[in-house]
């Protein structure tokens, strides 16, 4: 069922992540042009997050009818897995995102307070500067989703991923115009018309924009998930190092004083954490050689630069599901910091999450939760 006008009209308003869950939704890789080994390595890493959160929510994972018995048998039983045809395996990006209202509607549009937005998406850039080529059938993936739970949609014509967009549930939503302002997703608007259209559909009153994403980030334009993202309403963690030779640092810098002089919709201050990045990444020779390069995807290079950053967590029912990188000085910096920052949440390392980040993002970027129907 299609909701007319944008979800603020109806109530509706985008919660923060960390407000209570029905599920957590992800794909499941198989593109051997993006994943290495035929996606061998990323298909065991989906599943440990998966499982991870698990422990925590109900998850969904949608696969291809290729790989459904592959999924399934790889999956622990408490995982629902069904049937979906996708081109790949990004639902942050690609699934929709959800809104939630306290009361239900009193014109008798609709009873639900559940409903999913589904932007428009043309593969984080379109045919000549995006990640594939074909992107026709992750177009479907927001509707799917939302006719399998028998939910409301709001279509939106406006180029948008999910990884661009953080909200802290209580007016303020933070961006980059590295991404949002990209002349391959919306060229036609400008910020304040992008602005306005995230009021609207988010129920957001402030946007905070961030100049610039993660450094290496080229994939999504410098998406907020990698550099920033709201612990709870007036505070941040933001992607950091102190390592002036960095091409982050700057990046960093320049967020850091944005944030640092800004006040959220309430009009409170933002006290600004800094998580560090791990030690530089590179692909290497093997983890580039076992992509096919085939000109339908962006091509994976030896010596590129990871998008790595331990800002692209997953905040479950009481948990926080991070990634980890190999690299013990920072993995063990990471854990520290937010487990400080999220006291009440158990903070659950996954090993291997280089994997990947090879193919583009991290856990934030595979998953998508769903709000549980405010009481």
């Amino acid at each position: 069922m299609d909701l007319e006008g944008p979800p603020a009209s109806h109530g509706f308003y985008m919660p923060a992540e960390w407000e209570p869950h029905s599920q957590c939704w992800m794909g499941w890789p198989e593109r051997p042009d993006n994943w290495r080994d035929n996606a061998v390595h990323a298909q065991r890493l989906y599943a440990k997050v998966a499982s991870a959160i698990s422990r925590f929510e109900p998850v969904t994972v949608c696969a291809s009818a290729a790989q459904w018995t592959n999924a399934r048998s790889l999956l622990p039983e408490n995982i629902r897995v069904i049937e979906m045809s996708i081109n790949d395996a990004w639902f942050r990006d690609t699934g929709p995102t959800f809104v939630v209202r306290k009361s239900a509607s009193s014109s008798g549009a609709s009873e639900h307070k559940v409903a999913g937005i589904d932007w428009n998406f043309n593969s984080w850039g379109g045919v000549d500067d995006g990640c594939y080529q074909d992107w026709s059938l992750d177009l479907l993936v927001a509707r799917k989703i939302l006719v399998t739970e028998r939910l409301p949609r709001f279509p939106q014509s406006l180029i948008l991923e999910g990884g661009s967009i953080h909200v802290d549930g209580e007016g303020t939503c933070l961006t980059t115009e590295e991404c949002l302002l990209n002349k391959n997703r919306n060229p036609h608007l400008n910020k304040e018309q992008i602005e306005n259209e995230l009021k609207a559909y988010l129920g957001v009153r402030k946007v905070i924009w961030l100049p610039l994403g993660l450094y290496g980030d080229d994939d999504t334009n410098g998406h907020i998930d990698n550099m920033c993202c709201f612990v709870k309403p007036g505070v941040v963690l933001l992607s950091w190092t102190d390592d002036e030779k960095d091409p982050q640092y700057e990046r960093s810098v320049k967020a850091f004083s944005v944030l640092s002089n800004a006040t959220d919709a309430i009009g409170r201050k933002l006290q600004v954490i800094k998580l560090n990045v791990p030690g530089p990444l590179y692909m290497t020779d093997e983890e580039a050689a076992g992509v096919v390069q085939d000109g339908e995807a962006k091509p994976r290079l030896l010596g590129t630069r990871l998008a790595a950053s331990y800002v692209n967590f997953y905040t479950a029912n009481g948990a926080i599901i991070l990634p980890q990188f190999g690299d013990q000085k920072w993995d063990d910096e990471a854990f520290h910091v937010v487990s400080l920052a999220f006291p009440d949440h158990e903070v659950v390392r996954v090993e291997g999450a280089r994997e990947i980040v090879l193919g583009g993002g991290n856990i934030h970027c595979i998953t998508q939760q769903q709000p549980a129907i405010p009481a």
